[in-house]
């Protein structure tokens, strides 16, 4: 009985990597995404600042390019630029806690297979075979 609560408790705690792993890394692709979108504003805003005022500027909108002041699309990169470092500073809390969840479970992972020495041989030989 011992052992077949051991092997509920191995299933349980596997699955929970699994989730917690795939979380993790959709964060940090998330993180990617955003940090890409960081430095694409802060290009833009460096490119913007090195015009003259009176420089007419196009913003894309889907095929079609619109006459905006140069102010407005400066605002616009600043917003996107802080809005992706809010985002990023937020994502970075969620990886935290997914990595200390991570680390969590894989305590109790090795902490099952070491009271139950048993359970551990037996997913040894189920791995090598």
């Amino acid at each position: 009985m011992a052992e077949e609560t051991s092997r509920t408790a191995f299933v349980e705690l596997q699955g929970r990597i699994i989730e917690t792993t795939a979380k993790l890394k959709q964060v940090q692709n998330q993180m990617r995404g955003k940090e890409g979108e960081k430095k694409r504003a802060y290009l833009t805003l460096e490119e913007l600042r090195q015009l003259p005022d009176d420089t007419r500027t196009y913003k894309s909108i889907g095929k079609m390019f619109v006459l905006e002041p140069k102010s407005l699309l400066m605002n616009e990169q600043e917003q996107k630029f802080k809005d992706s470092e809010t985002a990023i500073t937020s994502l970075q809390t969620s990886k935290e806690y997914f990595e200390k969840q991570m680390a969590e479970v894989e305590n109790n992972l090795r902490e099952l297979l070491q009271q139950d020495p048993g359970l551990a041989r037996q997913i040894m030989s189920m791995s090598v075979g």
